[in-house]
């Protein structure tokens, strides 16, 4: 689970207890290795706690099974391609879309492969933080459902719902009960809006109190994990995929479910019987080329090498991380060395350039390979183990620490930006492939949903989706964008004045220019139609600018905040200037003409009206008394 920020402790533990988990039975907290979501908190934990006992009188040893499904079968499923927003070092984490409910209530969630469980603070939550959203609230859900109380779970006092608790090596926690709703995963999915089981938060402590994102979206190994729910359901096949964007990019994609990976993609093993955690099986390392002089049992500690998705930076232990970090700094000797953003940690920061290009980093910065049992390899570009200053222009500093006594390999989201990371569950492998994730359905030509319906167009026959439809040199005196955002029409009126301001802020025109109407609801969706104009009446705008225009939203290059979802392009129009015709002229002039006559009568009126009720001048008394000037007494 990413958190924005934790506290640093001293110590670090090395204890992992397993038990037996039943269908719904999560009273356990969370096995997740804890993580270092800000340049504020370094230290990951390896502190799993079991709050309390299943029902179950014993206990055993966690057993992952082994989710099949043929292989014709597999390639004929529907994936749910879903954005991911936010920004990794910034945040702490990466966050996407879920709608519970009916009607649908949306929520921004945590991206966490180390976690097992979903869940959302609930509308009568004793103490739950402010965040993104608002609290869902199942009773405006006509199809919610709260999981009964059973002998496979734990249960509340009365013995009526069963219930789940999370506690986090960071003491953050997080308990309520279990619900069973629709949840819909946005209008790029194949998927359609399924039952699935989550969690209702009641209480929040420590960080996921504090933390923005509305919870935690669980893409572990687990009964109550989202994927797992979907693959025990024959929805999807036993696979997803992520891919974090690079440094100045932000965002990304998830996919749940498979899809036609690129053939250059590297897999290494992962054994599920292992760890509860998607490990892979690293060996060695390789900087700039030469192998560090370590024994490959190393990163082969209790849980071996650990990719987390929750986790922020990247851990090694001791001896790794000494022979890296010797390695690094020999190749970029030259560099000067300075303090790091925060006196509290002794960072490795360097002074690079005034410029602050991370294009140019790979000239500055070795490359950096991650050897496989295999003998493959996967190439890491200094971005995949750097992290920008924040307070020195120019400067970057090492994103890998040591682990301390934990002897876990823990790699962050940082190891896997600008990289596609497959989950192939299914075959107990993870997959790299190093790849722009702003762009990856382009790239890997992965569909997603069948376009969304038009809007009303009035009797028009507007042109659709495509800026080549703007054909020659016309003059252009309004553009109408017809756009459908994944947010609910309640949330987004009051936040319409908004919306607009960041839309002419994007188009880099004044406000005045752009309007926005037509606001209506389709499910979870809203329907806007915004009005772009030139910006004095007698002017307007060239194909060329109106070309532009149109081509910025249909190719996503407008950045809207988080709370307004992702939008579409569904229709547009363009309209010519109006022209004053002497018709025009005419009409005018006639509608104008009896209110100025009508203005004037009534001007005559009042100055007839005030002389009658006037009081007449009388002249002061000749004698002028000088003012006298005020004295203190």
């Amino acid at each position: 689970m990413a958190l924005p920020s934790i506290s640093s402790i001293g110590a670090t533990f090395s204890i992992l207890i397993y038990f037996f988990s039943l269908p719904y039975s999560i009273t356990a907290g969370e096995n997740n290795l804890h993580h270092s979501p800000s340049a504020r908190s370094r230290r990951p934990l390896v502190f799993p706690l079991f709050l309390s006992q299943p029902n179950s009188s014993s206990s055993r040893s966690i057993s992952i099974p082994h989710r099949k499904l043929h292989k014709s079968d597999s390639k004929s499923l529907p994936h749910s391609r879903m954005r991911l927003y936010d920004d990794l070092l910034i945040n702490g984490y990466y966050t996407t879309r879920l709608w519970i409910g009916t009607p649908p209530q949306m929520f921004a969630l945590i991206v966490d492969s180390g976690s097992t469980v979903t869940y959302v603070p609930c509308s009568d939550c004793e103490q739950c933080g402010k965040h993104q959203d608002p609290k869902f609230q199942p009773e405006l859900s006509s199809t919610y459902q709260p999981v009964k109380c059973n002998m496979d779970c734990n249960c509340d006092d009365d013995k009526e719902q069963c219930v789940y608790e999370r506690e986090y090596a960071e003491h953050s926690s997080s308990k309520g009960v279990l619900g069973e709703d629709l949840i819909s995963f946005g209008n790029e999915s194949q998927l359609t809006p399924q039952r699935a089981v989550f969690g209702c938060e009641t209480v929040e402590t420590g960080d996921l109190y504090s933390q923005r994102a509305d919870g935690i979206i669980g893409l572990g190994q687990g009964d109550l994990s989202l994927v797992d729910q979907l693959v025990d359901k024959g929805l999807i096949s036993n696979s997803f995929g992520l891919c974090y964007g690079g440094m100045d990019v932000g965002g990304g994609s998830m996919i749940l479910g498979g899809f036609d990976y690129p053939s250059d993609m590297i897999f290494t093993d992962s054994d599920p019987d292992r760890s509860p955690y998607y490990n892979i099986d690293l060996t060695g390392i390789r900087v700039a080329g030469k192998k560090l002089s370590l024994n490959s049992r190393v990163f082969d500690g209790e849980h071996g090498a650990v990719l987390d998705s929750g986790t922020t930076y990247a851990y090694l232990p001791d001896a790794a991380f000494a022979a890296f970090e010797e390695a690094v700094m020999r190749e970029v000797s030259p560099l000067k060395q300075i303090d790091g953003p925060d006196p509290n940690f002794k960072d490795t920061c360097f002074l690079v350039a005034a410029s602050n290009d991370v294009s140019e980093l790979s000239k500055i910065f070795p490359s950096v390979e991650m050897i496989f049992k295999s003998g493959q390899s996967w190439l890491l570009s200094p971005e995949n183990y750097m992290f920008r200053h924040s307070k020195v222009h120019g400067a970057y500093c090492l994103g890998v620490f040591p682990n301390g006594k934990d002897h876990t390999t823990l790699l962050g989201g940082i190891v896997v930006r600008n990289t596609l990371v497959v989950y192939d569950r299914e075959n107990s492998k993870v997959g790299f492939w190093r790849t722009n994730c702003s762009e990856l359905s382009d790239r890997l030509h992965i569909d997603g949903a069948p376009p969304p319906a038009t809007l009303p167009s009035n009797g028009s026959n507007p042109s659709r989706n495509s800026s080549s439809d703007i054909q020659g040199e016309i003059q252009i005196g309004q553009i109408n964008l017809d756009l459908q955002l994944t947010v609910n029409s309640s949330y987004l009126k009051p936040r319409i004045e908004e919306l607009s301001k960041i839309f002419s802020k994007e188009l880099d025109v004044k406000s005045s220019q752009v309007s926005l109407s037509n606001l209506t609801s389709k499910g979870n969706e809203s329907l806007i139609r915004m009005v772009v104009v030139p910006p004095e009446p007698s002017t307007w705008f060239s194909n060329v600018t109106a070309r532009n225009i149109v081509s910025r939203f249909t190719n996503h290059q407008i950045k809207l905040p988080e709370i307004f979802g992702n939008y579409q392009l569904v229709n547009y129009k363009l309209e010519p200037p109006r022209k004053w015709t002497n018709n025009n002229i005419t009409v005018i002039a006639i509608g104008i003409i009896p209110v100025i006559i009508g203005l004037s009568a009534y001007g005559a009126w009042l100055i007839w009206k005030r002389k009658q009720t006037s009081i007449p001048y009388k002249p002061v008394d000749e004698a002028i008394v000088a003012e006298q000037e005020l004295q203190p007494i």
